[in-house]
């Protein structure tokens, strides 16, 4: 029996002891099926809710992939590195626009090939800085 269709459906991917991945959807009973990757289970999870519901194959899926607790920590730790990483980034980067304004104006004035050298980009870099900043 097809059922109307929601607009949103959670689906869980676990690996079964065989190394397959088993993808079912939360809100419809016995909808479920499998695929050697995630992605796999990903397109045949949709074919397998299209025969519970209508209007399956415009509906939204939120996946939720449970993997062992070493590969979750693993995962926070890159992501919280990456994300101190971006901060650390957006700070050099306006360190290195102040660098250059303090290099090429004021009493210094050096030009764009000195101030590279010692900062030790290109001078296309130390323009495009100074672009930024103005």
């Amino acid at each position: 029996m097809v059922e109307p269709a929601m607009s949103t459906y959670h689906v869980v991917y676990k690996r079964d002891e065989t190394g397959w991945w088993v993808a079912s959807v939360k809100e419809v009973r016995g909808c479920h099926t499998q695929g050697r990757t995630v992605d796999e289970a990903r397109r045949r999870i949709r074919e397998a809710l299209d025969l519970f519901v209508e209007g399956a194959p415009s509906a939204k899926l939120v996946d939720d992939v449970r993997l062992p607790a070493q590969a979750t920590r693993a995962i926070r730790a890159y992501e919280a590195l990456r994300k101190s990483a971006e901060h650390q980034n957006r700070r050099a980067a306006h360190a290195a626009r102040f660098a250059v304004r303090v290099l090429r104006t004021g009493t210094l004035k050096m030009s764009a090939r000195d101030a590279a050298n010692v900062l030790g980009m290109s001078h296309q870099r130390v323009h495009q800085l100074a672009q930024e900043d103005s």
